[in-house]
């Protein structure tokens, strides 16, 4: 009579799994986030270049209002940011465009808050909440 063979893991394989399932977890989390609020930064800064490039070639003077699809970032899909048009000042060189989290989405808290552009060139960012932002470049870093 042959004796049974069973197949299976013992309690030290499957702990040792899971611990490097939970190693390899706490570093890729967080490495994914930080991939995803970069590429909606990115959302956000093309989306303003875009709405620029509208006003620029807008046939009235002073346009306030994006058409649809330019109001948002990213073009399509679940808006993440909302665009609008801000008005002339001495400072912003015409027009001032500005991209704000939804109220809702995935970016409401960061620390960039809103980004701004305007007719100069200029970008730039501002917290909504605190009113300090993280430096510009920072922010608006594509790489």
């Amino acid at each position: 009579m042959r004796g049974r063979h069973t197949c299976a893991f013992t309690l030290l394989e499957l702990m040792i799994t899971l611990a490097i399932a939970a190693t390899l977890a706490v570093f890729a989390v967080p490495s994914y986030r930080s991939h995803v609020e970069r590429a909606h930064r990115i959302d956000a800064a093309s989306a303003l270049y875009r709405a620029a490039q509208f006003v620029e070639g807008a046939t009235s003077d002073n346009p306030t209002a994006l058409p649809p699809g330019l109001d948002r970032a990213p073009q399509f899909g679940v808006q993440i940011y909302s665009l609008r048009v801000l008005p002339a000042d001495d400072a912003n060189g015409g027009y001032s465009i500005e991209a704000t989290p939804t109220e809702s989405g995935p970016m409401r808290d960061d620390a960039c808050g809103i980004f701004t552009l305007d007719a100069t060139g200029q970008r730039g960012n501002r917290s909504g909440s605190s009113g300090s932002a993280p430096s510009s470049s920072e922010c608006w870093k594509t790489g």
